[in-house]
């Protein structure tokens, strides 16, 4: 697969930088998930057949071995260097200060592996004031404005995205830059600290679209882009259900006006009469849409706007996201059989790859369940596996024996 050979320790827990690894697993990455004796949070987050393999753990873990490894203590601290001399690649979501705390800053790393790339994914970037902060998704959130443009475009009161969007946006962005310095390094062949802070990655995401006057000096207005903080920029009501639907240049426009017999009315309307009139009226135009979408059921707008050519769709719930009949016939849906959790549905990669297509070959790993593979793997002795787990450096999982 595309990251064959690659290694990655992978010091993350809860959601951000487990799912940044798990899209470098899936592309073919041996991920090594490092995990202290209690384990990842998120192990104990929704339903579960097993304790500590919750839903959402196994979501964002698969394709990765895990070992338990105490680092507060010395052996344990040099054995993760140890480990780091036959690794590419090493990915931590604590706080830098923390870090180096444990004895684990990057330049004991460099010195045992000058061609390691270490690579920090969390809240704030270390030259500002806000370093040393803990963060999480919700504060993230806060910070970007995103409850607040909740607000700003329905008159309600401030609400988080009902996702992690940031965790999945900054995990998202942290796999792109660990497979980009991975390509640098093939050329430089030496390695680099890299940090991946969330508030500013996620600050160039929302700005990306609400930069607006203020992406001029002096600014020629307010922050904010007129569409996406329309309060009827929503999925609008029919006669018996919901439909989204969205014209966007002109000539969708025409057409949508034309299929609903209000053609004329639209091309004389000169608050409408190209993009720059139309998001600057926007309230206005969503209104007569909302207004004629009402006259007709969801399934005869959707007729209506295919013969048009329109982009629409009837609005799912989370169930319908299941039973899609486009998803089913892609095969984005597996079940997989877990080695301890049984039959598990599990979502492939959504990528299409001619070649080396990547593929999901690892279930979600139990706590510690792969310490002596892993520790095999890098070249520690029997004698020494012996004495860290006898001595609880690394802890066996439940049932094993030495």
């Amino acid at each position: 697969m595309p990251l064959s050979g690659v290694r990655i320790l992978d010091l993350t827990t809860v959601l951000m930088g487990p799912y940044a690894t798990q899209l470098l697993g899936d592309f073919g990455a041996d991920v090594i998930k490092i995990e202290a004796a209690n384990g990842d949070s998120v192990r104990g987050i929704g339903p579960m057949r097993h304790k500590g393999m919750g839903a959402a753990f196994l979501a964002v873990n698969r394709n990765k071995r895990s070992i338990v490894i105490d680092l507060k203590r010395p052996q344990g601290r040099e054995l993760l260097l140890d480990m780091a001399r036959r690794a590419d690649v090493l990915v931590y979501n604590l706080r830098p200060h923390v870090m180096e705390k444990l004895g684990l800053a990057y330049e004991a790393f460099a010195e045992v592996n000058p061609a390691l790339l270490y690579v920090g994914v969390y809240g704030y970037g270390r030259r500002g004031r806000y370093a040393t902060r803990p963060a999480y998704d919700d504060l993230i959130q806060a910070m970007t404005a995103i409850p607040s443009l909740y607000s700003q475009s329905s008159g309600n009161d401030p609400r988080y995205v009902p996702f992690p969007v940031v965790d999945r946006f900054v995990g998202m962005y942290a796999a792109l830059v660990v497979a980009s310095a991975l390509y640098e390094r093939k050329n430089s062949g030496k390695g680099q600290r890299i940090d991946v802070p969330m508030f500013e990655t996620m600050t160039s995401v929302v700005l990306g679209d609400h930069i607006g006057g203020r992406g001029f000096v002096p600014p020629l207005g307010p922050p904010g882009y007129a569409r996406q903080l329309s309060r009827s920029r929503r999925p609008f009501p029919t006669s018996d259900g919901y439909l989204a639907i969205l014209p966007y240049n002109d000539e969708q426009w025409r057409r949508f006006f034309r299929a609903v017999g209000h053609l004329e009315a639209f091309e004389k309307d000169p608050r409408f009469a190209d993009i720059g009139l139309r998001t600057r009226n926007i309230d206005a135009l969503y209104d007569i849409v909302a207004k004629i979408l009402l006259t007709r059921t969801t399934s005869e707008w959707l007729k209506v706007m295919a013969e048009a050519d329109i982009p629409a769709t009837p609005l799912y719930t989370l169930d319908d996201v299941f039973d899609d009949p486009h998803l089913q016939e892609v095969g984005f849906f597996r079940e997989c059989e877990h080695p301890s959790e049984g039959r598990v549905l599990s979502m492939r990669v959504p990528s299409e790859w001619s070649r080396t297509q990547p593929d999901y070959n690892r279930p979600a790993p139990r706590h510690g369940a792969d310490y002596r593979d892993i520790l095999q793997d890098m070249g520690v002795s029997q004698e020494r596996i012996a004495a860290l787990t006898a001595s609880q450096v690394v802890m066996q999982p439940a049932g094993a024996e030495e």
